[in-house]
C-alpha cells in the first residue's frame, strides 16, 4: 500500500538530525532546535547569523513567559510558485 502524502512528509522528517547551533540540550541554553544542513547553511553567512540569533531570543523569551512553543520563523514551509494556466 503506498504511502499518503502526509505519511511521506512525517517519515522525511523523522529522518532529519535535528539539533541547537551549540550542540547543547535546549533547556540549558535556550536554543531553537532545527535540522543540521539547515544550521550549518545559517552559520555560514552573517546574515544567516543574525536571523539565528533572532530565532534564539525568540524562544528564550517565549520560554521565559512559560509557553512552550515559539514562533521565531525557521521552520517556515517552503513555497513553491504555481505554474500559470
Amino acid at each position: 500500500m503506498a504511502l499518503k502524502k502526509s505519511q511521506k512528509s512525517l517519515k522525511k522528517w523523522t529522518k532529519q538530525k535535528l539539533r541547537t547551533a551549540s550542540g547543547k540540550k535546549s533547556s540549558e541554553t535556550g536554543e531553537v532546535y532545527a535540522p543540521s544542513a539547515k544550521i550549518k547553511k545559517l552559520k555560514s553567512s552573517p546574515a544567516g547569523r543574525k536571523k539565528l540569533a533572532a530565532a534564539n531570543k525568540k524562544k528564550r523569551e517565549a520560554t521565559k513567559k512559560g509557553k512552550q512553543h515559539a514562533r521565531h520563523g525557521l521552520h517556515k514551509k517552503k513555497t513553491t510558485k504555481r505554474k500559470k494556466k
